[in-house]
């Protein structure tokens, strides 16, 4: 009876030479391509280098009130605005400037980055039925891999330190600016399609003069969402070697260093709070505008 309690492994030999050969082919493809890789990512490397150059060298004053001028004219929200402020000086009278800037930085250009690829995938998801049948469920896989993953493959093709940390960064985060564009563009009611048409709009004019700036207001929860999980990924990612708030907090866990861990993963939630509530507020700033508008 011991076949009833032990599940029988009769592909566990295939799965291993299947494995093992996928494992092969995949450093065989690194060492050959690795440099024209990393040669292909360098300028993504540089922008990354002098966003956070022009965070870090430039004097804090300035860059306080870069950063809650944003939120402000995001919001257009005072509380938001002094939040922000309050948020950085808390952040630098304890020492994590330096870090929470380069935590911005990378959050800024994987965003950028995610919006970029995402944008244009979730339009065409909108376009296309099929197209969407397929993308669906590689969102599905993306969202529930567990995050430790995808450090793996970028590690393997281009080693360890900032570009492989920012693609991982990426390719966690993009899934909710795919989905939210796709959802923005195939909410906007057919009756206002229709009446485009009936002006002679063509399909460019359609899509950028009516179904993008109807849809923006979904788009930005997904840009939110977005940043959120860029947050989330930056912390994970310091482990390859991304610096920010993220290598502190792994110090602290690896050294059990309680208050270390408790303030720096502080600064991340301070950080998290002024993109989450100046991303949502444009939002609803953007729904306001359209129901007066069509309204």
């Amino acid at each position: 009876m011991d076949w009833f309690y032990t599940f029988p492994e009769m592909g566990a030999e295939a799965l291993r030479a299947l494995k093992k050969g996928i494992d092969s082919s995949f450093r065989d493809f690194t060492r050959e391509h690795g440099e024209l890789l990393e040669r292909l990512f360098d300028p993504l490397k540089e922008f990354l280098i002098f966003s956070e150059r022009l965070l870090t060298d430039s004097p804090w004053p300035l860059v306080i009130l870069g950063i809650a001028g944003l939120a402000w004219l995001a919001s257009r929200s005072m509380k938001i605005f002094i939040g922000t402020v309050v948020t950085l000086l808390l952040i630098g009278y304890f020492g994590m400037w330096e870090d929470t800037m380069k935590t911005v930085s990378m959050i800024f250009v994987s965003t950028l980055v995610a919006l970029v690829l995402g944008l244009p995938i979730g339009i065409l998801m909108s376009r296309f039925d099929r197209l969407q049948k397929v993308i669906n469920p590689t969102l599905d896989i993306m969202q529930t891999m567990p995050s430790f993953v995808y450090l793996i493959p970028v590690v393997m093709l281009l080693g360890i330190g900032k570009v492989p940390g920012l693609l991982a960064v990426v390719i966690y985060a993009i899934p909710p600016v795919i989905r939210f564009t796709n959802l923005g563009i195939r909410l906007v009611p057919a009756d206002v399609l229709e009446a485009s048409e009936a002006f002679g709009t063509s399909v460019w004019q359609k899509m950028t003069k009516v179904q993008l700036p109807l849809a923006l207001p979904t788009i930005m929860a997904g840009v939110n969402q977005t940043i959120m999980m860029s947050l989330a990924m930056v912390v994970v990612a310091s482990m390859i070697g991304v610096q920010g708030l993220g290598q502190p907090v792994l110090k602290a866990i690896a050294n059990q260093y309680f208050t270390l861990g408790i303030f720096n993963g502080l600064a991340i939630v301070g950080i998290a709070i002024i993109f989450d509530r100046a991303s949502q507020a444009y939002g609803k700033r953007l729904q306001r505008h359209l129901e007066v508008v069509h309204g």
